[in-house]
């Protein structure tokens, strides 16, 4: 008998292994992109990029390049993935034929990222009719947050440059649909900019916002069916005149800054006007505070603008501000809708936390480095992973079910996406076989069920 060394058992590989798909969990996400038409899609809006007799479809190599960032690609080689599966994922063109489709898209500029953005807006409507209750617009409002991401750049790219953080690389400007408690989000906005690009630049919070609304049905451009979202650098005049100036069917919470005036209006306030904040379960926040400012430090401000502020007593360890005052850390905001009690719309805007979920989940899909080296091809590259996203997205919306709808990109892949599986062919029909002892085989199984039950596209 022969003495186990170790704590795990010693097994032989061998390289001769047939039918084994290691990306198994995918199917999920192939699914997904049959029955929301996002193939077809893609392949209607490139069709001016594709060369005559040309052997791949730029629509399929899109979204080809989005399924590899979806399973955790973060360059173009990565598609190798898929193309050594083609009985998952079909024919998968050469790097060379991605390279180069890249480059014709970037050099197609504007009218190549309207193609783009256009399908994934005809695609989203689709898919949220299919999400039914599971949809972000249940609740009769969509919300939108716009938020900042730093893009560390390790090479002299072009408009890499010094950020504020003291890093290099770029200051892409997102936005992304907030789907609540229940759920994730995923983008509609992506906005490349150089890496010094201000915090709070007014022109391209507007376009961020222009391109976020584009995304949406047309039905959410009236009766303030729709809120953008954002921290202090959306505070500026700019852009809350913007808002304001949409405000019969656009609704606002932004952040602001706490200046001189807010700070000594702050003071002014009586104890009884302090309002007990909120949790999100709706008990009292222990140790918080709302009221609402008035009078001359909303002058200069759009009509109809509500401030609110807030105090709360700091955590242990964190170290006050100049703005903070009686030992109590201030936030303050300011918003569009009437008639809400304040410390409703203290806990709304609060919940904006979430939108640095989205931003975690967008570094660990393909956000991490921007891979190429022209600013129009990373443009490009930052489309893709908004598909990439999008898919992470609408699958869970579409197909889980519980907590694996929150689950973000890292541990879908870990429990589903990257799956083993076998692929087997009986009776004409190709099965693929996934090991009855993995702990998550019945929830992708059901997932499939539910994906199989919904309709085809039209």
């Amino acid at each position: 008998m022969s003495k186990r060394i170790g704590s795990y058992p010693r097994v032989g590989v061998d390289g001769c292994g047939r039918g084994v798909v290691s990306q198994a969990g995918a199917v999920l996400l192939v699914e997904t992109v049959r029955k929301s038409g996002l193939d077809g899609a893609l392949s209607a809006a490139l069709a001016p990029w594709r060369r005559p007799r040309a052997r791949h479809d730029p629509g399929k190599i899109v979204m080809d390049m989005a399924l590899a960032v979806a399973l955790g690609g973060d360059c173009l080689a990565d598609v190798a993935m898929l193309r050594a599966e083609p009985g998952l994922f079909g024919p998968v063109a050469s790097d060379p034929t991605f390279s180069r489709l890249i480059d014709v898209l970037a050099g197609g500029g504007e009218r190549a990222l309207r193609a783009l953005r256009r399908a994934r807006a005809q695609v989203r409507e689709r898919v949220w009719a299919l999400a039914g209750d599971a949809a972000p617009d249940t609740g009769g409002q969509v919300i939108v947050d716009v938020d900042g991401v730093l893009v560390i750049a390790h090479s002299d790219k072009q408009d890499a440059a010094p950020t504020w953080k003291k890093t290099f690389g770029h200051h892409p400007l997102m936005a992304f649909v907030d789907h609540g408690p229940g759920g994730s989000g995923e983008p509609v906005a992506g906005l490349l900019r150089p890496g010094n690009a201000g915090s709070n630049t007014a022109a391209d919070h507007i376009t961020a916002a222009k391109l976020a609304l584009a995304q949406l049905p047309a039905r959410y451009r009236r009766g303030r069916r729709t809120l953008i979202r954002t921290d202090t650098a959306g505070g500026t005049h700019g852009f809350v005149e913007w808002l304001a100036a949409r405000g019969r069917w656009l609704g606002y919470s932004v952040g602001m800054t706490i200046t001189e005036s807010i700070h000594a209006a702050v003071l002014q306030i009586p104890d009884p006007a302090w309002t007990p904040a909120l949790e999100p379960d709706g008990r009292i926040r222990h140790g918080a505070w709302v009221a609402e400012l008035s009078g001359r430090v909303l002058a200069g401000w759009p009509p109809g603008m509500r401030l609110i502020v807030r105090k709360e007593r700091p955590h242990p360890g964190a170290q006050l501000r100049l703005t903070d005052a009686d030992g109590m850390r201030l936030t303050c905001f300011a918003t569009n809708t009437p008639g809400t009690p304040i410390a409703e719309l203290e806990l709304r805007h609060r919940r904006r936390a979430r939108a640095e979920d989205r931003v975690r989940a967008a570094r660990a899909t393909g956000l991490r480095n921007l891979p190429l080296h022209d600013t129009a091809q990373n443009q490009i590259w930052l489309e893709i992973v908004q598909l990439a996203l999008d898919l992470l997205a609408w699958m869970p919306m579409l197909a889980l079910t519980g907590p694996a709808r929150r689950w973000e990109p890292r541990r879908l892949r870990l429990r589903l996406l990257h799956t083993a599986g076998r692929l087997v062919t009986t009776g004409r029909r190709r099965i693929l076989r996934i090991a009855r002892h993995w702990p998550w085989t019945t929830l992708i199984t059901d997932a499939l069920a539910r994906l199989a039950a919904l309709p085809n596209p039209g």
